[in-house]
């Protein structure tokens, strides 16, 4: 690593750490604005409020705000060094527009390199903590709705309830049906299901099982069966950010998971994964683009660059909302939805690079 690299590198590094700080800080204050009644109504204590919620959404809203202030801290130090001639005094040396990009991607390679493995892993530990303390401090109390739940629990098993009540965990008008293929081989159905926490399993009351062998049928009948599905209380819990909790691993996992049984609300968690996958991608990209905008020297200094960094950043996060909407509603696929911000930066990044002068 050159002299000019490590200069360059020292201040793309040193002013996106202080862009991030001073953003997370200002949008933190917000949030305390806006919650504050909530925190008055509820009353949680100070530590709660403190340790539990806010440094845990500090990590967050920095990753949230990444391709943001990774494009801010460039546009910065980019039009910075322009503006002092510094970069035409480089270029002069012979160095080429190409070589000065290098330590500009080293440093956001490992900025990528770093979020990913946050929003993979580091994250969703702490959201847990802080979407917890949501629930329980500014979210009304969830009340699980939904009517006539069929589930898939198994390759040829499902379940059918008409209610469930998450508060007591009891299901009612259960059904449990065992079908080959197009055929009903087992059927047992019960007026009520509830979860039995310290064995942890569900009791079946007053049951009634249907045993079909071709024309034949058997019935049996008991008044209570303790027995293991294939479904737990946690299904019919909150999924207020449910995606967000979930640590890459266990995001694979849960949507397979929900693609054995058939669920319908599978895009959010898709969404969920690509976005992890390319937000790195992104964060690369804008910083070409943001070097790319700046490195001219402008005769009224940096605040029009600045201005302009901050427009295309918003542009980008605006892209990346309009996606995950239509992707949510079935327009386009999850995995196309969750690139395309990216492509389109992309495709501007190589547009500005074949034309705007350096």
């Amino acid at each position: 690593m050159k002299l000019l690299d490590k200069y360059i590198l020292k201040k793309f590094l040193t002013t996106f750490v202080f862009t991030v700080l001073i953003l997370v800080s200002v949008i933190l204050v917000i949030d305390f604005t806006e919650k504050n009644d909530d925190f008055i109504k509820t009353n949680p204590s100070v530590g709660e409020i403190i340790f539990d919620y806010y440094l845990n959404l500090i990590p967050f809203y920095a990753n949230l705000l990444s391709p943001i202030t990774v494009f801010i801290a460039t546009v910065f130090v980019t039009a910075k060094l322009a503006a002092h001639t510094e970069i035409v005094a480089i270029l002069s040396s012979g160095v080429s527009f190409r070589r000065m990009l290098v330590p500009y991607l080293m440093g956001s390679s490992l900025i990528a390199v770093v979020i990913f493995v946050l929003i993979g892993w580091v994250i969703p530990n702490a959201n847990k903590e802080s979407v917890a303390f949501q629930v329980k401090y500014i979210k009304s109390p969830f009340t699980y709705d939904s009517r006539n739940i069929h589930i898939k629990i198994a390759p040829e098993t499902y379940v059918y309830m008409e209610s469930y009540n998450n508060i007591a965990n009891v299901g009612y008008n259960f059904a449990l049906e065992n079908i080959e293929g197009t055929t009903l081989k087992r059927k047992l159905t019960s007026n009520s299901i509830s979860w039995n926490a310290e064995a942890e399993k569900w009791r079946i009351d007053n049951y009634t099982l249907r045993t079909f062998n071709g024309e034949e049928e058997t019935i049996d009948k008991g008044s209570s069966l303790d027995t293991t599905l294939n479904m737990w209380p946690r299904d019919f819990e909150s999924t207020y950010k449910l995606e967000q909790t979930m640590t890459l691993t266990r995001l694979n996992e849960y949507i397979n998971e929900k693609r054995e049984r058939g669920a319908d609300d599978i895009e959010i968690y898709l969404i969920e994964k690509y976005e992890r996958f390319s937000y790195p991608f992104a964060i690369i990209i804008l910083t070409v683009i943001g070097v790319i905008m700046s490195a001219r020297k402008a005769r009224g200094g940096v605040g029009l660059q600045i201005a302009i960094g901050f427009f295309l950043a918003f542009i980008f996060i605006i892209f990346v909302i309009a996606s995950r909407s239509l992707a949510q509603v079935g327009d386009i696929p999850p995995q196309v939805a969750a690139w395309i911000p990216t492509t389109i930066f992309t495709g501007i990044g190589l547009i500005l690079y074949r034309y705007v002068p350096r």
